[in-house]
């Protein structure tokens, strides 16, 4: 089943507010997610992921700003919204008294698939996802990883132009989660847009064209996972010469270029900030010239890891409570 866009943005956000009781889960969130990508939203626990990705689909009503998804505002145009996306949230939302075959033959049904065709489509997807042995089994009997994969089997019935994914790989084991990021990525070929809630950074690096960082309902910070990484720091030169004895030396030779490196002589490494890729091959042409060997040479980027505890303070399995 195929929907019509017509614009470049699946989501623009702005001001998003979202308050329960006396806690502002979202405090004026901004989006921008062009289509065609995987936009990665990361955050703490409790930093107003899940409730943003809610509003955005239309789940829960905002309190302030706007949303649209492909044009089409998610309060005043809720119904054409609904008919653009797919959702899998952070808990099942299968029925544990049906088998596999059943709930996705019913969630198939439910959008309007013939019985033949949705019996088709269940049993491609039951077998995406390596369920074909369980067909027929109950769910009650289901692990929570398998219960996890079906889940996520149903969201994928209908390929929808927008699906949002929160969290969409907790409690899989790193198999199916490959799966899944394979998944996502055939998605994303064949035309959808993803918005990927996730704790995993590994995660966000390896699918998201750009990233959000969230914390305290607010945005904090956006861009592709490199310019996350630049902004909190330059990569780093490492080398470790053949020779120990070398080592004061190569570090003399790194400074000439570099302005400054530090030396571990009990491990013979010379490291330093690398500002300019472009000087490393001049660094190696002098240190032949010195007849220096290198055993090891690594240039390293900031990780995502780095970047979520510089912006936010917390490491990312943080566990305060959610929101």
């Amino acid at each position: 089943m195929t929907h019509g866009t017509s614009t470049d943005l699946a989501i623009e956000a702005t001001g998003l507010v979202k308050h329960f009781g006396a806690t502002r889960a979202v405090n004026g969130v901004d989006l921008s997610v062009p289509t065609g990508s995987v936009y990665g939203v990361l955050g703490p626990n409790g930093a107003g992921k899940t409730t943003t990705v809610s509003m955005l689909a239309t789940l829960l009503r905002p309190d302030a700003g706007r949303a649209a998804v492909f044009g089409h505002d998610v309060v005043d145009d809720a119904v054409a919204v609904r008919s653009l996306i797919g959702v899998t949230g952070q808990y099942a939302s299968v029925d544990e008294d049906l088998t596999a075959l059943q709930n996705l033959v019913l969630f198939a049904r439910l959008l309007g698939f013939s019985g033949a065709r949705a019996r088709s489509r269940a049993g491609e997807l039951l077998e995406a996802f390596a369920l074909t042995e369980a067909t027929n089994r109950p769910l009650k009997n289901f692990s929570g990883g398998m219960r996890r994969r079906l889940d996520l089997a149903a969201s994928l019935i209908d390929t929808p132009p927008l699906l949002f994914l929160d969290e969409p790989t907790t409690g899989l084991d790193p198999r199916t989660r490959a799966q899944m990021w394979d998944t996502i990525r055939e998605l994303v070929k064949q035309g959808s847009t993803v918005l990927l809630t996730t704790q995993y950074l590994d995660e966000a690096d390896q699918l998201a064209d750009r990233i959000a960082v969230i914390d305290h309902g607010v945005v904090i910070a956006d861009g592709t996972a490199d310019e996350l990484k630049q902004s909190v720091g330059s990569s780093t030169l490492q080398l470790i010469p053949a020779h120990r004895a070398d080592a004061p030396q190569v570090a003399r030779i790194v400074e000439q270029f570099l302005g400054g490196s530090a030396l571990s002589p009990e491990a013979g490494r010379v490291t330093a900030a690398l500002h300019r890729a472009d000087l490393v091959p001049d660094i190696l042409i002098a240190l032949r010239e010195q007849n220096i060997t290198v055993d090891e040479i690594n240039v390293q980027k900031p990780s995502l890891d780095e970047v979520f505890l510089t912006i936010t303070g917390k490491p990312a399995d943080d566990t305060t409570e959610v929101a």
